[in-house]
């Protein structure tokens, strides 16, 4: 498509296959990273090219990379696609929390001139929580309030699934680079947070509520700059209720602001 942007994508999931939805026309060019027999190949639309490695998605030249295939894929793919000089947007910042692949992934970036580009995801307020790094005394507390369906197996291993029926459950209380650990698909927002405003100032509390109205995400900040709160109460993804809807939405944005002359 000529004059296009070209865009890779890792992965053909729920987020993915948003974007690819949602951007679809004479603007945007995908192609799309999947393993041979990855299922999701067969949702896939005609005229998006599957590829099967990294080197020829490479070989398809894309401007820009978008990683929605989970944290394994954030270690494996996208530091040969920042050294090659493209710039990477990963949905699964929960792997930033492995501080070795932060770095392995901040060399490439810099060895390739490219840019591991951190979208905000399901919550707003990254550029006031950026602020917080420049004063000395800074606290963010982040609580993640979902309902129970969405930490259903965990709950069922703790023998809670009953009792959280019932009433509201604190299954984690911590840094922000363990709740992404012990959590990688629910805890993105945390490390995102954390990234934002310092990994030591930033506690995460996770919570199972009968009564939450959807995902919902409060950032509560204490420092001399003054005090926030912001609470964010987002839909869940009509087919993976541990996903904001918001979060394709945020990286459709993001993608849109890379491209655009003038960035909000």
């Amino acid at each position: 498509m000529a004059g296009a942007r070209r865009i890779g994508l890792v992965g053909f999931g729920t987020i993915a296959s948003e974007i690819e939805a949602r951007l679809r026309g004479p603007g945007f060019a995908f192609a799309c990273l999947l393993r041979p027999h990855a299922p999701s190949r067969a949702r896939v639309p005609d005229g998006v090219p599957v590829l099967d490695t990294p080197e020829a998605l490479l070989a398809w030249r894309p401007e820009l990379v978008v990683e929605a295939a989970g944290h394994a894929a954030v270690a494996s793919v996208l530091p040969g696609i920042l050294a090659a000089g493209i710039p990477a947007l990963p949905a699964s910042t929960g792997a930033l929390a492995d501080n070795a692949l932060l770095a392995r992934l901040a060399e490439a970036a810099r060895s390739g001139g490219s840019r591991l580009i951190v979208p905000s995801g399901a919550v707003g307020g990254l550029d006031y929580l950026a602020a917080l790094r420049e004063t000395d005394q800074a606290s963010v507390r982040y609580t993640s309030r979902k309902p129970p369906a969405a930490w259903a197996p965990e709950l069922e291993a703790a023998g809670l699934s009953e009792r959280a029926a019932r009433e509201e459950i604190v299954l984690y209380e911590g840094t922000a680079s363990e709740a992404a650990r012990l959590y990688p698909k629910n805890l993105n927002v945390g490390l995102t947070i954390a990234l934002a405003a310092g990994q030591e100032r930033v506690r995460v509390r996770i919570v199972s509520d009968p009564q939450a109205a959807g995902n919902t995400h409060e950032i509560e900040t204490e420092s001399a700059l003054g005090s926030a709160r912001l609470a964010f109460v987002n839909a869940p993804s009509p087919t993976n209720p541990k996903t904001s809807a918001l979060t394709a939405a945020s990286l459709i944005a993001a993608i849109r602001r890379h491209f655009e002359p003038v960035a909000v």
